[in-house]
């Protein structure tokens, strides 16, 4: 959580609609410059008056906040692996390549979710109990 001089600060400079998007969203409110957007839309920004390794932050564009949209290059950025965002740095620009397949929402939880199936027979089988009709 933030300080009342620091989230009213950050009100001033961003807004109130903006600021209420943030903390419905990341649950605080940042002010900072745009760094960029990538292929899914989510936006990414950076602010150097804020303390260190909460100065970048991702406002994502379906507000799932699920970390498998992050691209490898701008996931780098964040952790601060680079310094360089993919925008600038040329190394990190993320380009689709044949070879690679289309991203796909990660299904856990749901119906989509990867179920692996097994060739091998089961080692334990299940007990069944077995019901004797009763005497009379």
């Amino acid at each position: 959580m933030s300080t009342i001089t620091r989230t009213l600060r950050n009100l001033r400079r961003i807004g109130l609609r903006e600021a209420g998007h943030q903390m419905q969203h990341i649950g605080d409110t940042k002010a900072g410059r745009l760094v960029g957007i990538d292929k899914m839309g989510n936006k990414y920004y950076e602010d150097q008056e804020e303390l260190p390794f909460r100065n970048r932050w991702v406002d994502y564009a379906d507000f799932t906040n699920e970390e498998s949209q992050i691209e490898p290059g701008w996931y780098g950025w964040l952790a601060h692996t680079t310094n360089k965002p993919p925008t600038e740095d040329s190394k990190l620009q993320t380009g689709q390549f044949p070879w690679e397949i289309k991203w796909v929402k990660n299904g856990t939880g749901t119906r989509a979710a990867y179920k692996p199936y097994s060739t091998v027979r089961e080692k334990i089988n299940a007990w069944e109990p077995q019901i004797k009709p009763r005497s009379t």
